[in-house]
């Protein structure tokens, strides 16, 4: 007998949202069990899969700086789960004078998947079986 897979109550759940694309982008991190946001970031001119890689470096970072190791951080984008692996955001999004703002933070955020051992399983958000992730803006 199947058995249906369930996230992992402990978590973090983190999602992005991005008017346009690119467009105003903006993140949030909200805790599974609580349904609390726990971080919020934006808007800013970017892109969604950028905002993605962002929420789930800077679940991360706040996990490790507040002690945190008993949870998993859950994102449903694909490609930002493997940039944060490769440590590397690998956006196409032109720098620019209005970008660079953003590329400042892509920059810390790369430097410190470099510099710092993540303690966290970070795992990919199964939607089509779990329903919308609930860090998401609501707004499709």
């Amino acid at each position: 007998m199947d058995q249906k897979v369930v996230p992992q109550e402990r978590a973090w759940v983190v999602d992005a949202a991005c008017s346009g694309n690119p467009g105003m982008m903006e993140y949030q991190g909200v805790d599974l069990q609580t349904r609390q946001r726990i971080f919020h970031f934006g808007p800013m001119y970017g892109t969604n899969n950028i905002g993605e890689f962002l929420a789930i470096v800077h679940a991360l970072a706040l996990m490790e700086r507040e002690g945190i190791t008993d949870r998993v951080v859950y994102s449903d984008s694909y490609n930002a789960i493997l940039w944060v692996k490769k440590k590397q955001c690998k956006t196409k999004l032109e720098r620019n004078e209005q970008t660079e703002p953003l590329y400042q933070i892509i920059r810390r955020a790369e430097t410190w998947l470099r510099t710092h051992a993540v303690r966290v399983p970070v795992l990919k958000w199964e939607t089509a079986q779990w329903g919308e992730i609930p860090a998401d803006f609501g707004r499709k």
